[in-house]
């Protein structure tokens, strides 16, 4: 029978949404009263709000959710994809009124409160999409309350002097702070070493079900601790943040890559990636966010639509195969991003390690590449077992000469 779980009565009070380019957005309140700041980007998905605020990924970000009505569904204890709220504040045109599903335990609403997230509601969502793609994601402000009757130019001078994304480092905001195991859920191949940049359950679901005893790292976590657990191979999640910033992780990874261990990436994981094989990186205008992204796999000439969050890229070649600039064998681009040829993926040939950009775990869907954790699981066996893989693995040295090519301003 289908649960009517009244939302909390729509909120008359004032809110204001400010950028840094001085625009103001004036609505409701929604959600927590208070002020929040952060990097003002939208999300395209007309499904899946719960799963969006619960992505660690999002840390920073006031999202703006495009599809016009959210909260329909409300909120359950079953879909969260991690432990809390993650997005820094909220943005929606018209929310629901009534929460209508059998599934709910409460209204979209009421969760934000719990959570301390600051929303407003009631403003013209389309204005700011538009706004965000022709000028590029950019710092704002939400301020409810008694912080909505603040002076317009101090509301502004807050805005302007937060940080932006650019630069930062937010993975031990994210990240467990222990080692935390979850046991194979089918046939079991051995311990897989994940890293916890922004993990989601989901993410971790697959690959229990893959056959990995999937023990989650601490973002700060060291060669040795990893090595301790006798992993078959290593994995690097999603996360938020400037992956230029990351460059503990990314020499981590090298030493990863070095042992031989098969690896995976996704999202974060695919720009650490990059670095680790001696790519740069660049942050992207407005990003990708949603679940409707064209993707070219290039090895099967297939396209996919995939569930995207991210506001940085990748900076290799498009149409060859090249050597890594660090010594890791050669390297290709496997797939690509067919709205504005943004890197979506890496596959290297003489070692074990492939990435995508996107989240093939997307629970809410769409669920085009969630092959992409068998192809993972065939890679770590035909490892184990010594048939052919892509190049002979344990023959690789860590260089002493590392390169990085990331750009220093990331802000172009």
């Amino acid at each position: 029978m289908t649960a009517l779980i009244p939302s909390s009565r729509i909120s008359r009070d004032p809110a204001v949404l400010v950028l840094e380019d001085g625009t103001r957005y004036i609505g409701r309140a929604y959600g927590a009263r208070g002020e929040t700041l952060g990097e003002v980007v939208f999300a395209t998905g007309m499904t899946g709000y719960q799963e969006t605020i619960t992505d660690p990924s999002y840390a920073g970000q006031i999202v703006l959710q495009t599809a016009p009505h959210i909260g329909n569904t409300g909120v359950n204890d079953e879909d969260p994809e991690s432990r809390r709220i993650w997005v820094a504040g909220y943005v929606v045109r018209d929310p629901s009124r009534v929460v209508s599903n059998w599934r709910a335990d409460r209204s979209l609403d009421d969760a934000l409160v719990e959570d301390g997230i600051v929303g407003i509601s009631g403003i013209d969502t389309r204005a700011v999409t538009r706004r965000i793609r022709s000028l590029g994601s950019m710092r704002g402000g939400v301020f409810s309350g008694e912080e909505a009757n603040l002076d317009a130019d101090e509301q502004l001078r807050r805005v302007r002097e937060a940080p932006g994304m650019a630069g930062r480092n937010l993975s031990a905001e994210v990240s467990v702070t222990a080692v935390e195991v979850t046991p194979a859920t089918s046939e079991r191949i051995g311990n897989l070493a994940v890293l916890d940049l922004g993990v989601k359950k989901s993410t971790i679901d697959n690959l229990a079900a893959r056959g990995f005893d999937v023990h989650v790292f601490p973002q700060s976590a060291t060669i040795e601790e990893i090595r301790a657990i006798g992993p078959v191979a290593a994995f690097y999640s999603n996360g938020p943040g400037d992956p230029a910033a990351s460059d503990q992780h990314v020499e981590l990874l090298r030493a990863v890559l070095g042992d031989g261990l098969p690896f995976f990436g996704i999202c974060f994981g695919n720009q650490l990636l990059g670095r680790a094989l001696g790519f740069g990186t660049y942050k992207l205008p407005f990003g990708h966010r949603g679940i409707n992204q064209p993707v070219l796999d290039k090895t099967t000439g297939r396209v996919e639509i995939t569930s995207q969050n991210h506001g940085f890229a990748v900076d290799a070649p498009l149409d060859r195969i090249v050597d890594s600039p660090n010594g890791f064998g050669r390297v290709e681009v496997s797939h690509i991003g067919l709205n504005d040829n943004v890197v979506e993926g890496l596959r290297a040939l003489d070692i074990p390690a492939f990435s995508v950009q996107y989240h093939p775990e997307a629970a809410s869907g769409p669920h085009d590449a969630n092959y992409l954790f068998d192809r993972f699981r065939e890679m770590v066996l035909a490892t184990m077992d010594g048939r052919p893989t892509p190049g002979p693995a344990a023959a690789v040295q860590v260089p002493t000469d590392a390169q990085d090519s990331t750009q220093e301003d990331n802000n172009a």
